[in-house]
């Protein structure tokens, strides 16, 4: 039984998924087809139709239509490269690229999962950080400068100083300074990049981000002592991520 050849269907996913279209580079390889990012112009997968004993493949003279992705793991491509249908990069060795037959032997859900590797491993750092899932922050609130407590008392929704990589679909849990010291509030970032203008002597403000209030805690739940001692997170001057162990404890608590 022939085996399916997958070119048509790698065009059509990256058509549909990333809007890119092929473009044919070399008139001596016309088989050839790149596929790149709009905003950095860097490859992220490339189609080419290969003589299979250059591949070190059974077939002589035949062609094999092989695609070419990028990994940012050595180790998964060194693992790769052992399992049927998988080669070196071919004419791309260097930089974590494999070689993946169009012939069917490997499935098209896994070489889509691929392509959206190689996507996301060749971005820009902006696109890296629009595609990025989203995040879990703890954030410092300063009752010197504002009364969170007061604020999410008269509404579920409040703007706020947008921290450094903070973008909208992300969490972020408030933690509430001296007299408290705990984290108060889970929250939503609904919205961000808020112009907005603030200079005082020791606090500039230049963007808000708002948010919206999903969930309270105890005030004695998640103290700096517990923070410190359970999660070794020893300070909270700015937006930081959190470790998994303190997610799944923030998102398994009781609420108040």
């Amino acid at each position: 039984m022939k085996k399916k050849n997958l070119r048509a269907d790698v065009y059509d996913y990256v058509k549909k998924q990333y809007g890119s279209e092929p473009e044919y580079l070399w008139a001596r390889y016309p088989g050839y087809a790149v596929f790149r990012h709009t905003d950095n112009n860097k490859w992220y997968c490339i189609v080419m139709n290969v003589k299979r004993e250059k591949l070190g493949l059974p077939g002589g003279d035949e062609f094999a239509d092989v695609l070419n992705v990028k990994l940012n793991d050595p180790l998964l491509a060194d693992m790769l490269v052992r399992e049927k249908g998988f080669l070196p990069g071919y004419h791309i060795s260097r930089g974590c690229w494999v070689s993946v037959l169009l012939d069917g032997t490997v499935p098209m859900k896994r070489i889509t999962a691929l392509i959206d590797t190689s996507y996301k491993v060749t971005a820009s750092a902006a696109k890296k950080h629009q595609i990025r899932p989203p995040k879990e922050w703890v954030i410092p609130s300063n009752p010197k400068y504002y009364d969170i407590v007061r604020a999410f008392d008269s509404s579920d929704t409040i703007e706020w100083k947008q921290g450094k990589g903070i973008r909208k679909g992300d969490t972020v849990y408030m933690y509430v300074g001296a007299p408290v010291s705990a984290i108060l509030y889970k929250c939503a970032v609904i919205e961000t990049d808020i112009p907005y203008d603030y200079r005082v002597k020791d606090l500039t403000i230049t963007a808000l981000m708002k948010i919206q209030l999903l969930r309270r805690y105890p005030p004695d739940r998640f103290t700096f002592g517990v923070l410190n001692d359970e999660y070794g997170i020893f300070a909270v001057r700015g937006p930081r991520g959190i470790p998994d162990s303190l997610s799944a404890a923030l998102n398994g608590t009781q609420t108040v």
